[in-house]
C-alpha cells in the first residue's frame, strides 16, 4: 500500500460552498467503482489538525485520522491518496470529485446532511473551551468580555457562535494552527477546540498548562461521501463495524487520546 500526496475549512463556508457546487450539477459516478478501478482511494485530510492529521516537513503524514485512512486502504487493499484541505474545502473537494471521501474530524450534522451522506460514526469529539490551569472560568458567562479563539467555520464555530452570551469576544482564525499560535501569543484568552488539540497547545507550549474548562456538545464524526454513493457508504459501514468488533478502531483512539470509543460510536446503528 502506497501513501501519496496531492496539493491542493468546516461547516459554516465548507457547505456553504458546497450546496452551491452541487445545485450547479456536478456529474455524479460509482465512486466505489472508481475505487476499485483505480486500485486508489483518495481521501481529504486537514494537516493542521494535530494530533489527528500532521505532515512534517519531509512529507511524512502521521494522526489518528492518518492511521484510519491507512488502514481502510490497505483492508480494502487499494492503495492511499491523502489530499490536503483546509477545512473549509474537505466537502467543496468530495462534492467536485477531487477526494472519493473524507476522513478529517468530520462531525455529522443535519446542516452537513443537506450536502453529503455520511458512513456511522467512527469516532467522536467534544468541542470544549481550553483555558490554562489556574484560570477558574466554569461556565459561559466567564466568557464575557474575553477574547475566545476558534477556527473558522467548524462545528467548534457553529457551536460558541450558538451559546456565547453577548459580550463575548469570539476571534475567528483560518485553522487550527494559527489558533493555537494565537492563544500562546496572547491573541487570546480561551481556545474552543477539541480536548486533543489542548495536548498539542502544551507539547509547543508546556508552561502554558492548557485544559478543558467547559464542555459545550460531544459531537460524533463519520467518513464523508457524496450524495447517492449508498454502495460506498454501505461499504464503509461494513468496514467500521469489522473494526469496532475487532478492536482496530478503538485502539488507534486509545493510542491517540488515552481513553475508549465512547458508547456513542460503538454502540450506533
Amino acid at each position: 500500500m502506497g501513501i501519496s500526496s496531492h496539493n491542493g475549512k468546516r461547516v459554516l463556508l465548507g457547505v456553504g460552498v458546497a450546496l452551491t457546487i452541487l445545485t450547479s450539477g456536478v456529474a455524479s459516478a460509482d465512486a466505489l467503482a472508481n475505487i476499485t478501478a483505480n486500485g486508489k482511494i483518495r481521501v481529504s485530510i486537514d494537516p493542521a489538525a494535530q494530533p489527528y492529521s500532521s505532515v512534517s516537513e519531509a512529507g511524512k503524514y502521521a494522526g489518528s485520522e492518518v492511521e484510519i485512512a491507512a488502514k481502510l486502504a490497505k483492508d480494502w487493499n487499494v492503495q492511499l491518496e491523502l489530499i490536503p484541505t483546509s477545512p473549509a474545502n474537505r466537502i467543496p473537494y468530495l462534492v467536485t470529485n477531487r477526494s472519493d471521501v473524507v476522513i478529517s474530524t468530520l462531525s455529522i450534522t443535519d446542516e452537513r446532511k443537506k450536502v453529503i451522506d455520511f458512513s456511522k460514526p467512527y469516532s467522536a469529539i467534544q468541542i470544549v473551551v481550553g483555558a490554562p490551569k489556574t484560570d477558574t472560568i466554569s461556565k459561559l458567562e466567564d466568557l464575557v468580555g474575553k477574547q475566545v479563539a476558534v477556527t473558522r467555520g467548524t462545528t467548534n464555530d457553529a457551536e460558541i457562535s450558538k451559546v456565547a452570551i453577548p459580550g463575548t469576544n469570539i476571534v475567528r482564525f483560518e485553522d487550527d494552527a494559527t489558533s493555537i499560535t494565537a492563544l500562546l501569543s496572547g491573541q487570546a484568552s480561551y481556545y474552543v477546540t477539541a480536548p486533543a488539540l489542548l495536548t498539542t497547545v502544551n507539547k509547543k507550549n508546556p508552561s502554558a498548562e492548557i485544559e478543558p474548562k467547559i464542555v459545550l456538545k460531544t459531537n460524533v464524526t463519520g467518513i464523508g461521501v457524496k450524495k447517492g454513493e449508498t454502495t460506498l457508504q454501505d461499504k464503509l459501514n461494513q468496514w467500521i463495524n469489522a473494526s469496532i468488533i475487532d478492536g482496530s478502531l478503538n485502539a488507534i483512539y486509545k493510542r491517540h487520546f488515552g481513553l475508549d470509543l465512547p458508547p456513542e460510536v460503538t454502540d450506533a446503528k
